[in-house]
Parts: structure tokens; C-alpha cells; sequence
């Protein structure tokens, strides 16, 4: 960006910051001050007679939050744009208690597509719907998901623009049994808005009260007619998000620069959100009633690039690179064989760091053939980390009715996700002077794409012991799932000429897939249902739900549900379910092979995560996968008077066999020396290994509580909102020979154990004000994931104290069409306690995985049209 640039940008955020605080403050003053001597608008016969209803949990007649016999949030298009996220995570993390995603700011491809969690199990424990269709996974494995997480492949969410959304669904409860894999947390249902005419016209700008992070969007919508009964609804959103920085300067990069060496970055290492360039996303849904069938054909279309930083390489320390031993002495290559390379020293007897100027003498004094980094990178160097990520998916089918009594539905879907990586700013350190144009790697890649055909009927049969007619409903079920290793350049996985020297190989990194690992892994499966439900009595309803599954790759499994719901009165009612589920191992988590740098202690270490059948991984005690086993239990009581709605669900949730990556595995010099001989030449530079595996047994038990109270207060419609989770994992058992304490202590306490909003929505003639209170508990940051804090470090709490953020927007839509909402989210600034390990050895400001981000305040503007 040059300075014209820099100063246009300047004075835009500029103007919208004052823009923004100048609608704010008048909005608070025109509330307090007149809303008070408004008269409530008449709610409509619409309003008053219709509920917002879900078919999630039910293959019944759809229903309402109150009178679903499971736990499920509905959230409505206005509520999930209401507010200052841009991103689908962030918007599901302020509205549903128990959902849960932090900022990752480096942590490989996890920082390009963001793990989330929901009642705090992995993202690949939640299954994801559109418009009731299974959507994809993404490609991305989160290597690093802050222990969490690690080795989860969930799909991607931020692929759909919010503008196209009709009501977002959350079913919080287990759902194997009636949906298949992966719905051991709960389900999420995107459903898209059906228009035939009239559109949307949309600009939003934003930006981080620290002047950073300045984020533009451009939205459209447009319906059209297809015949005289159909409709097409298409949906396109374009963003922007600068970068954001939240960093000090590193301890080892002070002290390199005061010791002299030339071009240390200040700060060396950038702590913050990646920047987003060209987000680009398309969403069409489409369909037509005919004589006899429902013709339907939806799908999505996305495009974006994520780049971020990663962990600095200290000139005078970077194993691989610069020294081998500690950073005592540097460490010099013999390009030729000719020899006579000398031993320079880089600290003192006492471990001081020698001035530069001495260093860089000795280093301009070399031979011809001594090679060293420390001539060209003197200053050590930051590698910058990204990907192109594109998704895609359609799904057609067709829907109706035989003799008036048979529902049928048959469809077919196709999903992709697939990303590019690249690295830059980085080297292959063994081979040396011989590095690509502008220190530019393209890594390779994953793709992974999913196939799937359904064919589902139902009907209602009359019966003598049903208070209504008993609802069946069956299916059958065929899928295909396949994930792609796609290899890197030559340069990337070079195994260079200094390699048998200490140099490290590959990418610095992030090293490129090799030619011998790529290649596709696939796997299919079918399955076949019977769902049933029945309002046994006027007051009570059982359903019950049982799914067989065979997988081609590890063999078959059968899983139940029962629910429940008793209603004692019309506004009073108990219910409650059992089921069992599982969680089939992803073709990637078992043939995935990537070489990363991560920060293990207090330094950077090359480690490799490798299929549980590779020979290196089997040296080490892997073994074949197996699924996922789960057992769900849940008990709610449901209170509903008009004006007030309560609900209360208890649940537990025991998952046996988790699949996750193992604690890394150190590989001794005679080890990388059997697997280099035996066919494995990437061992060469390893530090150790890490493979997935079914490793541990865990407990989570939780309390959602959901209330709201809609009332004529200030002049208009205001509703409350209280919805709160506490929730609590436990790990019953574990293998200590693959997973430390460590990493238990992280799954049980990385995050908050209670979380919850107030919200209170004003509704008055063409004003609207939302004010939100967040609260989250205290949580467990390990710093950077060292994987070295199981209690305390030096005396530092081990836990991150609570926080309220609050939430502010205010907004008019007028009779043209026109509307205008202006707000802040994190109104007060509110940021983590100071990081003060993180800060002098990684220079982070803040803890990275806070649970409601470090990035601080943001101010935002949304402009638009409805025609």
C-alpha cells in the first residue's frame, strides 16, 4: 500500500470512527429521553399467530423451541446481521452460549479455517446441514487447535454470507441415530431464504479501535420468479479484512538487535487476525412446485485468500538454520567438500551474545565454500503463512406425495473444499544459496470432496393407542468421502545438499507434501434409518429413532434414540433424551502427512504428523483408527406464558475413543537413520513425530438455560433475552504414552466453564437498539501451545480471569427501504490479561485463544436497501 493509499485509508476509518460515535451517543439520548412517550406499535396478526418453527430433531411436523421435545436455538436473519461479525463463527458465538471460536493467529492452516466448538466437543463432533442436506467437511486439519482440537476436520462456515440466510437452527443435543456420523454435540441447520422477488443492496465498514483490522463488505440479494411457482433467491457478499497486530517485541529479537544484527523486525513476530483478501461468496437456492413433485436446487460457490504470520527465526539461535547447538557457535555449510569451514562463535563463555560486528567479521571471512545464512538474513526473518481456499457444493433433488399419504424425498449432493497453500519470506535451508525467486514456496495442497445420494419417505398411519397419528418416517443413505494430498514445488520439498550437514529440509515452516505421500484417499459408506414419533397422549410424546451404518474401511455400527416430552400444563412441560452415536475417522485424520514448526518449550521444533500406518508412526506404537463411541443424556423442562419463555436442559455427554493427535514422539539419531534407510528420506531433519489416534475416554456434563420476556417497555417492543451454559469435560481415561498431562489439563480447562448473554432488543416505528451482555468464565491459556504448563510457570496463574463484553447498535429502517445500523462490538475495549510468558518469548501482548478474541474494541456501519 503506498502513502496516497495509507492517508486515503487513513482519513476513511478516521470519519467513520467519528461517524460511528456521533450516531451511537444520539442514539442513547433519544432513547432515554423520548422513548418513554412513544406508544407501542400494534404487533400484526402475523406476529401474533405464527411461531418460528424447526424440522431439526424431528422428522415430524416441524417445531417450535417451545414445543420441541430437544433443546434447539433458532435464530432469526435479523438477529445473526445484527451485529458488528462479519464471519458466521463469530456471529453463532455471541448468540448461542454453548458455541465456542477464538481468533487463531498462527497456528498453520487452523488460522485459514478457524476450529469451533460447541458444548465443548471438536468441531468435526457437530454436524453441519443446509436446508437439511449434509454439508462438507473442509480440507483443513487443525494441527495446533490448542489441544482442544488438535487433528479435528470440521467444515468450514464462514462460506456462507449472512444476507442469504433465512433462520439459522441449533439442535443441542446428540443426533447420530437420525443424521449419521459426526452429530455427537448437536446438528446446525443453515436455512436459505426463498425469494421470488425484491432483493437487498448492502455496504458494511468497520474497524479495531486501535485503528487496524479495517474491514469493508459489499452484499446483494436479488429474487426472481421461475415459472408461475418457483422461485430463484441468488446471494453474493465480497470482503476485505486488513490485518490486525496485538505484539511486543520478543526478548531474543531485543537482544539480537542490541547486540547488532542488521534488520531485526520490530515486532518480530505479529500476534493478530490474518489478513482476508478477495472473500468472495455466492449462495443460489432454487425450486418449483409442480402438479406432482417439488423440484429443488441449491448450492454455494467460495472464494477466498488468508494470510498471516508465523514464529520468528532468531539469527542467533534457529536450529536448522543458523545453529545446531544451542546457539553457542553458527552453523556453516561446505558447498564444495573443499573444507577448512572455521567454528565462529555467537555467545561468550558466560553465554552472552558476541556484538554483531565481531560475528559478521568472522562471517565476511569466510572461504568461497563456507556457507551461512547469517550473510543474507542477517537479521533472522518471519515466515508469512496462507492459503487460497475455494468451496463449492449443489445439491438437487425432488420431493412429494404418493396417494396423499406417502412423503417422498430423493436427492443428490456434491460438496468440495480445497486449499492451496503457499509460504513466503522463508527458505529450505538445505539447499543453501539455491532459493526461489521473492523466498516463495507453494506447499501443495488438500481437497476434499463428498458425494452423497438420499432417498427418504414418510407417512402417518391412524392407530388405537396414539392420542394422533403415529409418524414414520425411513431412508436410505450412500456416501462418498475422499481427501486429497496434493504435492508441493521442488523447492518445497527439496532435500538439499546440506542436508547431511544439520540444514534443515523443506520449507521452513510449513514443508511442501511430497511427491511419495500425495495421492487420494477415499472411502464410502451406506446407511439406512427409522424414525418414529408419537403423541401417545394429548400430553405426551415419545419418538424414537434407530440407524445402521456400514463403512467399507473399518466395518459397521448401529446407533438408538429415545425421547420424551411430558406436558403437565399448557404453559409447563418436562422432556428428555437418550441416545447413543459415533464418530467415523476422516479419510484425512488417517492418511494425512505434513512436516510443521511448532513451538514446543521454550524454542521452535520440526515435527511431523504422519498416518497411524506409516512406518515412522508405527515405530512408535500407531495404530488403525476406529470410530468415535458416544452415549448422550439429556433432561429439560420447557416453561412457556406468552410473554415469558424458559428453558432449562441438563445433559451429558460420555465419548469413548477419541480421535485426536498424539503428544509428539522424539526421534533418536539412530532412528532417523533406520527410516532414512528404509525408504524415508524426510526423516533426516525431524525432531519427532506425531500421529492420530483413539487415545482417550471423556465426560462432559452441561446446564443451558434460555429465557426471554417480551414486553411494550420504552414506548415499544422490547424483548429480553438471558441465555446462559455451564459446561464441564472431564478426560476419564487416557494412555500417558499418548496424550500428557498437558494436553489434558487444555481439553478440560482451555475453555470457559460458564457462558451466557443479556440482550435486550428495542423495537420502536423505524428504530431499533440492541444492547448485548456477554459473559465469559475464566479459562486456561498454555501460552502459545508449549505444551510444557500442566499447574504453574514461575509462579503465573494458570487461568485467565472472567470478562463482560458489551455489544451496542442501534439502527433505522425507513418506508423506502433504506436502513442504517451503526454499533460497536466490545463497546468498552475489553482485552485478555496481559500474556507476560507469551510476551518475552513469543511477544504476544495478550493470550492468543482468548474465547472472545484480544483484539479489542471494533466500530462498524452497515448501509442499505431493501426493494
Amino acid at each position: 500500500m503506498d502513502t496516497y493509499d495509507r492517508q486515503h485509508r487513513g482519513i476513511a476509518t478516521a470519519r467513520l470512527t467519528m461517524a460511528v460515535r456521533t450516531a451511537l451517543a444520539t442514539a442513547l439520548i433519544a432513547t432515554s429521553g423520548t422513548a418513554f412517550a412513544q406508544q407501542p406499535a400494534p404487533p400484526s396478526e402475523e406476529a401474533a399467530t405464527l411461531d418460528t418453527v424447526s424440522v431439526l430433531g424431528t422428522r415430524s411436523q416441524p417445531r417450535s423451541v417451545s414445543s420441541s421435545a430437544v433443546p434447539i436455538d433458532i435464530i432469526a436473519a435479523d438477529e445473526f446481521r445484527n451485529q458488528g461479525a462479519t464471519d458466521a463463527l463469530d456471529q453463532l458465538r455471541v448468540l448461542v452460549p454453548s458455541f465456542n471460536v477464538s481468533t487463531i493467529p498462527i497456528d498453520d492452516a487452523a488460522s485459514l479455517v478457524r476450529p469451533a466448538n460447541l458444548r465443548g466437543l471438536p468441531p468435526d463432533n457437530t454436524l453441519v446441514l443446509v436446508n437439511g442436506k449434509r454439508f462438507h467437511r473442509s480440507a483443513v486439519i487443525t494441527f495446533l487447535g490448542h489441544g482442544l482440537s488438535d487433528g479435528a476436520q470440521g467444515p468450514d462456515l464462514s462460506v456462507f454470507p449472512s444476507l442469504a440466510l433465512q433462520q439459522v437452527e441449533v439442535l443441542r443435543d446428540g443426533a447420530a441415530a437420525q443424521y449419521g456420523s459426526d452429530a455427537i454435540a448437536g446438528v446446525i441447520n443453515f436455512g436459505l431464504k426463498e425469494l421470488r422477488e425484491g432483493g437487498t443492496a448492502e455496504v458494511f465498514a468497520g474497524q479495531y479501535y486501535q485503528g487496524d483490522g479495517f474491514t469493508t463488505q459489499y452484499s446483494a440479494q436479488i429474487g426472481l420468479p421461475m415459472t408461475e411457482r418457483g422461485f430463484a433467491t441468488i446471494t453474493a457478499e465480497w470482503r476485505e479484512a486488513d490485518a490486525t497486530s496485538r505484539s511486543v517485541q520478543r526478548d531474543d529479537a531485543a537482544a539480537a538487535a542490541a547486540a547488532g544484527y542488521p534488520g531485526v523486525p520490530d515486532p518480530a513476530q505479529v500476534w493478530g487476525s490474518p489478513e482476508v483478501k478477495q472473500d468472495f461468496k455466492l449462495v443460489a437456492n432454487t425450486g418449483i412446485s409442480g402438479e406432482y413433485a417439488d423440484f429443488y436446487l441449491f448450492g454455494n460457490y467460495a472464494k477466498r485468500e488468508v494470510d498471516g504470520g508465523f514464529y520468528y527465526r532468531d539469527p542467533t539461535s534457529r536450529s536448522g538454520v543458523y545453529s545446531n547447538d544451542g546457539g553457542n557457535t553458527l552453523l556453516i555449510g561446505d558447498l564444495t567438500g573443499a573444507g577448512g569451514c572455521p567454528t565462529i562463535a555467537l555467545r561468550d563463555g558466560a553465554g552472552n551474545l558476541l556484538p554483531y560486528s565481531t560475528v559478521g567479521a568472522a562471517v565476511s571471512a569466510l572461504p568461497d565454500n563456507c556457507f551461512t545464512f547469517l550473510s543474507s538474513l542477517p537479521g533472522g526473518f518471519t515466515p508469512r503463512f496462507g492459503g487460497e481456499l475455494e468451496d463449492s457444493s449443489v445439491v438437487a433433488g425432488a420431493k412429494g406425495n404418493w396417494g396423499g399419504d406417502w412423503y417422498w424425498d430423493v436427492s443428490g449432493s456434491y460438496g468440495r473444499n480445497e486449499i492451496d497453500f503457499y509460504i513466503y519470506n522463508t527458505i529450505n535451508a538445505s539447499q543453501g544459496p539455491d532459493q526461489p525467486a521473492g523466498l516463495y514456496f507453494q506447499p501443495g495442497g488438500n481437497v476434499q470432496t463428498e458425494t452423497a445420494f438420499n432417498f427418504d419417505v414418510g407417512r402417518d398411519f391412524e392407530t388405537a393407542f396414539t392420542a394422533q397419528p403415529l409418524s414414520v418416517a425411513m431412508g436410505l443413505e450412500w456416501r462418498k468421502e475422499e481427501f486429497e494430498i496434493v504435492a508441493g514445488d521442488a523447492a518445497s520439498t527439496g532435500i538439499g545438499p546440506l542436508t547431511d550437514q544439520g540444514f534443515a529440509l523443506g520449507s521452513n515452516g510449513f514443508n511442501g507434501f511430497s511427491q511419495r505421500t500425495a495421492g487420494k484417499h477415499a472411502r464410502e459408506n451406506w446407511a439406512v434409518y427409522l424414525d418414529t414419533e408419537a403423541q401417545i397422549t394429548d400430553q405426551f410424546l415419545l419418538a424414537a429413532a434407530v440407524r445402521y451404518e456400514d463403512f467399507d474401511d473399518f466395518g459397521s455400527t448401529t446407533n438408538g434414540k429415545l425421547t420424551g416430552r411430558f406436558d403437565f400444563t399448557d404453559t409447563f412441560a418436562i422432556r428428555g433424551a437418550v441416545n447413543t452415536g459415533f464418530r467415523a475417522p476422516t479419510p484425512g485424520q488417517a492418511n494425512i502427512s505434513q512436516i510443521s514448526t511448532v513451538f514446543a518449550g521454550t524454542g521452535l521444533v520440526d515435527i511431523a504428523t504422519l498416518p497411524p500406518t506409516d512406518p515412522i508412526a508405527a515405530l512408535k506404537g500407531a495404530q488403525p483408527l476406529t470410530p468415535e463411541e458416544s452415549t448422550n443424556v439429556s433432561l429439560g423442562l420447557v416453561w412457556d406464558s406468552g410473554p415469558w419463555l424458559v428453558t432449562a436442559d441438563a445433559y451429558r455427554i460420555q465419548v469413548d475413543d477419541r480421535i485426536a493427535l498424539s503428544s509428539s514422539f522424539e526421534l533418536t539419531d539412530e532412528e532417523r537413520a533406520q527410516l532414512v534407510a528404509s525408504g524415508n528420506p524426510e526423516a533426516a531433519s525431524l525432531t519427532s513425530v506425531t500421529y492420530f489416534g483413539n487415545a482417550f475416554d471423556t465426560t462432559t456434563t452441561g446446564v443451558d438455560l434460555v429465557t426471554s420476556y417480551t414486553s411494550d417497555h420504552f414506548g415499544g417492543t422490547t424483548t429480553y433475552s438471558l441465555a446462559g451454559n455451564w459446561n464441564r469435560t472431564e478426560v476419564d481415561r487416557f494412555n500417558a504414552d499418548f496424550v500428557d498431562e498437558a494436553r489434558v489439563y487444555k481439553i478440560e480447562e482451555s475453555l470457559p466453564k460458564t457462558k451466557g448473554y443479556l440482550s435486550v432488543n428495542h423495537q420502536r416505528d423505524i428504530f431499533h437498539a440492541n444492547l448485548r451482555l456477554a459473559y465469559y468464565g475464566s479459562w486456561f491459556e498454555d501460552h502459545v501451545d508449549s505444551g510444557v504448563i500442566s499447574a504453574e510457570a514461575g509462579g503465573l496463574p494458570i487461568d485467565n480471569g472472567s470478562a463482560t463484553i458489551v455489544d451496542l447498535e442501534v439502527g433505522w429502517k425507513f418506508a423506502s427501504g433504506l436502513y442504517v445500523n451503526v454499533g460497536a462490538q466490545n463497546l468498552f475495549d475489553r482485552v485478555p490479561r496481559d500474556n507476560p510468558w507469551g510476551r518475552a518469548v513469543s511477544g504476544a501482548a495478550y493470550p492468543v485463544h482468548s474465547p472472545y478474541g484480544f483484539n479489542g474494541g471494533f466500530y462498524y456501519a452497515r448501509v442499505g436497501w431493501t426493494f
